[in-house]
């Protein structure tokens, strides 16, 4: 994690992304990077960090038409370089770029997409300079931008065979829990699930969450507040790149309702089953809805199948909380529509939080081999009767699984009994049974943890 000042406010970044980029820049020869997330990834504060010290041009495209665009970048390059340039094309402009000795340069295109949406001249300019057809100098182009949607969806069809000239791609994912603990240094380990479970690693919301206040405290200020940095935040995600908001808004308060079936959305939306598909797609696309998959097991024919679930925690969150419950919001304090709407129910809702927390503390033993097999795969088994939470398995077919109890008052037995049941649904058999939980666990499994090696209990002081 790299802490960084921007215009007078600390601003926490992940440090991976940079590494990577650095070991890209260090590699001899000319070389293409895709740098995507969305436009809440403070991917603008990572680049500003990457290109320190670098020699560097940067652009950020514009929304303007193809004319204009080109024109932009032409004073840019005039004024940046103290040249005049004799063609209206981007390749006079990277033709004429230098960076005034030997060093690498590092040619940053920042929202690329305004430009090649419109404009396949603008690519074709930046193969050439990559090829060494425009600039002899060694040079890293990153290609960045924060429409997740286009370029999962669109880009290839609108950059063509050129697209090959990418060397890597990389995408801007968000926090992990182990950054948010780094983050909130005087949280307590449940506060910052808590944080996690509203922010979801965000890097731009978990940057305005103030460590020094309570959750209750940011949520009131940050969210509920109507004049609050996240107050219109769900849906200006939403709308940034999909249109037909009421539509979206609607399936999207259906699912945080708990109808999470297609079957359940139709009837309850009042869409054809079609029309819901096309628009869980596109929600899924832009990392907002995910279908839920069970871990394929020997027990296939006992998983759910077609459940989706949204994936975005503070979209999830406001759709739970805050959207029905609208009309209070502005009759009401801060305050009061925390401790009536949201105070009493929150610890139940971050119940899935809690799995990802464990499910993140299992990967981290994975990779220093405290795991009793090497987990290659992870993921959840939704069954018709129950689900596992965690279930993880190595090339041989080995597996490991776990359960995670939050806000219950403690891990029950009983709900050991239900895995062990789960598990037979699923046809698996654990080499180790991993049984988390956030408050105390049963003495009896305190007991059976003593008699059976293969069982782990995991409380909340390990995570």
């Amino acid at each position: 994690m790299l802490v960084l000042i921007v215009w007078g406010v600390t601003m926490i970044l992940k440090n991976t992304e940079i590494k990577e980029l650095q070991k890209i820049y260090e590699k001899a020869g000319n070389s293409m990077v895709l740098l995507y997330g969305s436009n809440r990834s403070d991917k603008e504060m990572l680049l500003r960090a990457f290109c320190k010290d670098k020699k560097v041009f940067y652009y950020r495209g514009r929304n303007a038409s193809p004319r204009e665009q080109l024109r932009q970048m032409q004073r840019q390059v005039e004024t940046e370089f103290s040249v005049k340039l004799q063609q209206d094309n981007y390749e006079e402009c990277f033709n004429r770029i230098k960076s005034g000795d030997s060093s690498k340069l590092v040619v940053v295109m920042d929202e690329f997409q305004t430009i090649a949406k419109k404009d396949g001249t603008f690519f074709e300019a930046l193969v050439a300079l990559k090829k060494r057809q425009l600039y002899p100098g060694p040079v890293m182009i990153v290609l960045a931008n924060s429409s997740i949607l286009w370029t999962r969806r669109d880009m290839d069809e609108a950059l063509g065979e050129n697209v090959r000239f990418i060397d890597e791609t990389m995408f801007l994912d968000n926090f992990r829990f182990l950054d948010m603990v780094r983050a909130f240094p005087k949280y307590s380990v449940a506060e910052a699930v808590r944080a996690y479970g509203i922010l979801g690693g965000v890097p731009e919301y978990v940057n305005r969450w103030n460590g020094e206040k309570s959750v209750k405290e940011n949520v009131c200020s940050l969210i509920l507040n109507p004049y609050g940095y996240l107050h219109q935040e769900a849906e200006n995600y939403i709308s940034g790149e999909l249109r037909e908001l009421a539509v979206y808004d609607t399936i999207l308060s259906v699912m945080a309702s708990g109808k999470e079936k297609l079957n359940d959305l139709y009837q309850e939306t009042g869409y054809s089953r079609a029309k819901i598909s096309v628009y869980l797609k596109n929600l899924a696309a832009f990392d907002v809805v995910e279908k839920v998959v069970s871990f394929e097991t020997g027990g296939w024919d006992n998983a759910m199948k077609g459940v989706y679930r949204i994936k975005h925690p503070f979209i999830a969150f406001w759709f739970r909380f805050v959207y029905p419950n609208q009309s209070a919001l502005y009759t009401m304090t801060a305050e009061q529509f925390y401790d009536t709407y949201i105070a009493n129910q929150l610890d139940a809702y971050l119940r899935q939080t809690f799995a990802l927390v464990c499910e993140e503390y299992l990967s981290l033993m994975n990779m220093v081999d405290k795991c009793s097999i090497k987990i290659t795969k992870m993921g959840t088994w939704v069954g018709k009767l129950g689900t596992i939470d965690i279930v993880g398995a190595n090339d041989d077919g080995d597996y490991v699984v776990g359960i995670c109890n939050w806000d219950e008052e403690k891990l029950s037995f009983d709900a050991y009994q239900e895995l062990l049941t789960n598990m037979t649904q699923a046809k698996i058999h654990a080499r180790t049974t991993y049984l988390f939980s956030a408050t105390a666990f049963d003495e009896r499994l305190k007991t059976l943890e003593q008699e059976e090696p293969s069982l782990v209990l995991v409380d909340m002081t390990e995570l």
